[in-house]
Formats: C-alpha cells, sequence, structure tokens
C-alpha cells in the first residue's frame, strides 16, 4: 500500500543533527543518547500524514512510500525549525526578571515566547528566541511500521502525540468519549493543546461526530483515628 496525506501510520525514528541524536521513539537509543526522559512514552508514533505531526521534511519524505519502508532522510532548515534569524536575538534588563537569569537557562518573555540566555552582560540579558535547532540540516532514519485504519486507534494516537500521555477512550456510533485522567487540568501541556485534539479528532478521524471529555471524582475516603 502507498502512503498518501490523510492516512495513519505507526512511525519510529530518530533524529539527529551533526551526528548528535535530538529525538527518538527507541528508548535504547535516548538512553544512549543521554536525552532519556522518565515521563516520555516510548515506541512507534501514530500520525496521521500531511498533519505536520513531523516536522515538514519528514512529514513530506513519507507521502509515496510503502508500510514497511525504512530509510535516511536529510532535512533542510527551511523545512525544519527554519533559518536563524538575528532579529531574535533580543536584549533584555535584569531587572525584568524575577530569577536571576545565567547563561543556558530557559526563560518565557511575554510577547517573545520561550527562549534561551545566551549572555549576561552587566545590567542586560541577551535571549535567543531561535529554536534550538535553527539553521541546521537534519538526518532522520524512520520506518514506517504499520498503517492504522482504526478511527478509534486514529484518536488514542492524536491525543498520546498532543497530550503526552494514553488516555481511556471509546467510540461508539459516531460519539467519541475521552476519560480525563485526575488532575489533568492543571497540567499545562493538556490546556494548550486540548482544543487541537479535538479539532484533529473531527477533521482527520472519520465517523467522529461528537466528542465529550469525561472528568471523575471520588470522594475521598476519611482516615480512620
Amino acid at each position: 500500500m502507498t502512503i498518501k496525506e490523510g492516512d495513519f501510520v505507526k512511525l519510529s525514528y530518530t533524529g539527529s543533527a551533526n551526528g548528535i541524536v535530538f529525538d527518538t521513539t527507541d528508548e535504547a537509543v535516548a538512553k544512549k543518547a543521554d536525552i532519556h526522559s522518565p515521563s516520555a512514552i516510548y515506541g512507534p508514533v501514530t500520525i496521521c500524514i500531511g498533519q505536520k505531526h513531523v516536522i515538514t521534511g519528514l512529514d513530506e519524505e513519507l507521502v509515496g512510500k510503502k508500510v514497511g519502508t525504512e530509510a535516511d532522510v536529510t532535512v533542510p532548515p527551511e523545512k525544519a525549525f527554519g533559518e536563524r534569524d538575528p532579529k531574535k536575538v533580543q536584549s533584555f534588563p535584569k531587572s525584568k526578571f524575577q530569577e536571576k537569569p545565567v547563561r543556558g537557562m530557559r526563560i518565557s518573555v511575554e510577547e517573545h515566547g520561550e527562549g534561551v540566555v545566551v549572555d549576561v552582560i552587566g545590567s542586560r540579558v541577551l535571549v535567543d528566541f531561535n529554536a534550538p535547532l535553527a539553521g541546521q540540516t537534519l538526518t532522520y532514519h524512520y520506518k514506517i511500521e504499520e498503517e492504522v485504519t482504526d478511527p478509534l486507534e486514529q484518536l488514542k494516537g492524536i491525543i498520546r502525540l498532543y497530550a503526552g500521555k494514553d488516555m481511556e477512550a471509546s467510540l461508539d456510533e459516531g460519539k467519541a468519549t475521552i476519560t480525563l485522567p485526575p488532575g489533568i487540568n492543571y497540567d499545562r501541556r493538556w490546556l494548550l493543546w486540548r482544543g487541537r485534539i479535538i479539532h484533529e479528532g473531527f477533521e482527520s478521524v472519520k465517523g467522529i461526530n461528537e466528542i465529550t471529555l469525561v472528568e471523575t471524582y471520588k470522594k475521598p475516603e476519611k482516615r480512620e483515628e
């Protein structure tokens, strides 16, 4: 079967820049590259081709390939994280920050987003808002593991992709129900991407006409004296 835009597949990949691995779906590779995260979910990811669930260069590479294809692709900056923009390196007074800024610290600045402190000179702080891999040519080794045709599995794939965790979900006669884990509304990532999950559930997964988010609270048990 040839992959086309709109198809869902399970994809394994490892991305590197200048020979240094920066992202992978393989836990063993992540540990070897010293980028392992205990909170991350490893293994093939479910993505929808053409939805930019992976960087543009890799997304475009998958179109026209067949399930089982394993290959390498070189991705130029303009199809990865973009070229470096000198205008995205900004200077701020040190007094703007509550915490003492030091080189290498990631900070968030209103109207600019997240950046990295690249230097502190006197009372001024230099912050780079370019993506860490901006301007770099990347290499991806990938394998298209299988096609995902079940609508429920497609929805679960979208949830994991954006929320960074698995959630219980069901689908019955066009009505999808997602059971939210306790405390999820304090999760910044969930709050940021919840709307996107719902949008793509309707747009990318065929047959979904309604999505219900279910929150359940249980009364705490009283401790015995």
